[in-house]
This record gives structure tokens, sequence and C-alpha cells, in this order.
């Protein structure tokens, strides 16, 4: 083989072809490599070699996203990452007709804030993903509460209602209501150096005859920031 048919054979295998199927053992050579685009936005090289399908993504933007299970023996950020935190708001009372706020420490609930342990100071930016009350045994199922995320800003006194909402619908003896971030009356978003309250208003005070646990978890997309 003379020199240039040489250089044209290998702008030849250098030259990766661009499919618009998704590559797969059957459709591809033994050392055969080919690119694909990814409905995710990824362009991804595909090479088969012994059989099996290997890959490589490769990204435009600084975003990227990876399928399957990451596994590290150490991971460290250096930026912020987006994490959910839980927390326990359980107490034991005979409602009253009158707003509450459930505890953030201890078992205590509260009919007024600030209060240091109905209060939770948020360090980053925090969205309520979801708020879970197990229903107790109740003296009337067709009693509306209202729950509120409210929320006390940096450099301010007073607290203010983040948002609202309204259950209207018939309670069951030891069921649990979900309130999902889009049930909410506007963004449940709480930002940073802010204190957090959650209230829980009866529309009257028959709601129980005794005192009820009330067991509450809920759930927060956190932006932990570095």
């Amino acid at each position: 083989m003379d020199r240039a048919t040489r250089f044209i054979a290998n702008r030849k295998q250098d030259k990766i072809r661009v499919v618009r199927e998704q590559p797969s053992v059957q459709s591809m050579r033994e050392g055969e490599e080919v690119l694909y685009f990814r409905n995710r936005g990824t362009l991804t090289r595909y090479r088969k070699e012994r059989g099996k399908i290997w890959t490589s993504d490769m990204h435009g933007g600084r975003n990227k996203q990876e399928e399957g299970t990451f596994t590290a023996s150490r991971l460290e950020y250096k930026s912020s990452f987006v994490d959910y935190r839980m927390f326990s708001h359980n107490f034991a009372d005979d409602l009253p007709g009158t707003k509450i706020y459930i505890p953030w420490q201890g078992t205590g609930e509260q009919t007024s804030v600030p209060e240091s342990r109905a209060s939770f100071l948020a360090p980053f930016d925090m969205t309520c993903h979801k708020l879970m009350i197990k229903i107790p045994e109740m003296a009337t199922a067709a009693t509306d509460i209202v729950f509120t995320i409210e929320k006390t800003a940096e450099g301010d006194l007073a607290p203010s209602t983040v948002c609202t909402f309204d259950f209207t619908d018939s309670f069951v003896d030891d069921s649990v209501i979900t309130i999902n971030r889009s049930d909410w009356s506007a963004d449940p978003t709480v930002p940073a150096k802010s204190i957090i309250y959650i209230g829980m208003n009866p529309d009257n005070a028959n709601i129980t005859d005794a005192e009820r646990e009330f067991i509450i978890t809920s759930v927060w997309k956190t932006i932990v920031t570095i």
C-alpha cells in the first residue's frame, strides 16, 4: 500500500458516521464505532467490542445526565447540589377550632409564632415537596382544615403566608393525607435565612373529641450551597 492509499484509508477510518436509529448489538459489526444523538440531548459514541456495546457520552453544555446506578468511594461537591430533607412534626392534641403551628422539635404544637419549637431556620432555599399527615380517629368527617406554610424573612419581624392548602374531603380514620408541591395555592418555596412555620386551622372545635396523635412528616427539596 503506497503512502496516498494509506492516507485515504486512515481518513476513512477516522470518520465515524452518525446513525438515526439507536445502535444495538445486532445492528453493529465487531469493532465498529458510530455516533447517535439521544433524546436527552446527549451525543453518544457507541463501539461494539467482544460482542458487547460500549458507550461514551459527550455533552455540549454544562448539564450532564447519567442513567443507571452511580457508585463512588467518595463524593465531594464544589458548588451546590439538590437534596431532599425529611422532618418529623408529630404531636398529640384535642384540636381547637383555631390555628395551631405544628412542631419542628419536640411534640408540642403552638398557638402563635414566632416560637422556637414551631420554627425552623432555613439554612438554604427550601421547597416543600410533600407534607404527609396520618389522620387519627376523628369525631367528625365533615370538617375543613386549612394548612399553611408561613415564613419570617431575614430582616422582618412578623410572619407572612407563603401558600395555603384547604383540605375539604371527608376524613377517613387512619388514612394519610398527602399534600404535594403542586397542591399548594402558590410555590411553597422559602428562601435561605427565613424562619419556616407550618400551620393547621380547623374550621370548628369539634373535629376531635379527645386528645389524638397526629403523625406528620414533611419532605423538603433543598438547594444545598457549598
